[in-house]
């Protein structure tokens, strides 16, 4: 399922720019998408993250006509070579849905088709289309052949966990080309690379009751953060609020009380689906969930505004969350 993430603001640091900052914006990814170097050394290191992000949208994109993913789905069942990427993406996505018994599932496109949230006249999925559907929803289906072989009897959608590994490589571009501070925001997938002079990256998290509001600051570095809610796309009809965050195994909005939950580790791509996971799961069996990933921490925000965390967290005297190591 195509995932747009709920995080809004990239607060700016109290400290003053550096001289060598450069930033752009463009629209790439369905949404969005900024760059900010604050430490820039070569003028063109903006013009490799987009084409960067070009090239693995190519690969990503359940839409795109020769795309890794389009191929694997119009294959009907029959062994596809893909990129390195995208065999690499697959086994992480398949990693997530194994250690959170399916709660992320890349299989979920038979059921996400059927759902139109921006539609002006929307309308509930046909029940016999739903059941018919979710028969073909379960990530044990992908099957990889040694280092670039894919089988899958059904269809795969990499929304939920593209963005993330996108960031992940952009951030590896900007490391590279010797960039120790910057801002990557696909969209809301977050990643602070290093910090800004010395001094924390602080991260907005959007209140979900109220999107022109925070209710939650984060302060980072070396980190992604990434939120999934339910405010980002959905419609409501006959009183009652659909969104996108769908249960693989219902094919319906989950509706456990969470409003969103906000994921911050290392890794862009773990956080991205983790994100997901934890949302379908609920808070109780999500920190389950999180014991099997080292440093990683969430919080939770719910319907009626109360905000848990899991440990590794602190707040600082204006109330803004801050890792514990940090």
């Amino acid at each position: 399922m195509k995932k747009l993430i709920a995080i809004i603001v990239v607060m700016a640091c109290l400290c003053c720019g550096c001289a060598a900052k450069r930033e752009r914006t463009d629209f790439a990814l369905d949404t969005v998408v900024n760059v900010t170097v604050y430490d820039a050394k070569n003028e063109d290191v903006l013009d490799e993250c987009f084409a960067e992000i070009e090239r693995l949208e190519a690969l990503f994109s359940a839409t795109r006509e020769n795309s890794d993913i389009a191929r694997i789905n119009a294959s009907r069942g029959k062994l596809v070579t893909v990129s390195d990427e995208t065999a690499a993406l697959i086994k992480a996505a398949l990693n997530v849905s194994l250690a959170s018994e399916g709660a992320f599932d890349i299989t979920v496109r038979p059921v996400s088709k059927l759902w139109d949230f921006t539609a002006d006249n929307p309308t509930l999925p046909d029940a016999d289309a739903l059941r018919e559907a979710l028969s073909r929803v379960d990530y044990r289906q992908v099957q990889l052949y040694g280092d670039n072989n894919v089988m899958v009897d059904g269809e795969i959608e990499l929304g939920g966990i593209a963005k993330g590994y996108i960031a992940d490589c952009v951030e590896e571009l900007l490391r590279a080309r010797g960039v120790r501070s910057a801002l990557i925001d696909l969209g809301g997938n977050i990643v602070a690379v290093g910090d800004k002079d010395g001094t924390l990256f602080r991260i907005g998290v959007k209140d979900p009751q109220n999107t022109g509001a925070l209710a939650v600051v984060v302060q980072v570095r070396d980190c992604s953060v990434v939120t999934s809610g339910t405010y980002e796309r959905g419609f409501t009809l006959d009183g009652v609020r659909y969104h996108h965050l769908l249960d693989p195994k219902t094919g319906m909005p989950v509706q456990n009380g969470l409003a969103s939950v906000t994921i911050v580790c290392e890794s862009s791509t773990m956080a991205d689906a983790l994100s997901t996971a934890c949302f379908v799961l609920g808070e109780k069996k999500a920190r389950a969930l999180l014991t099997k990933f080292s440093a990683t921490e969430a919080i939770f925000i719910y319907d009626d505004g109360r905000i848990t965390t899991t440990d590794g967290w602190r707040q600082n005297d204006d109330g803004e969350y801050i890792l514990s190591q940090n």
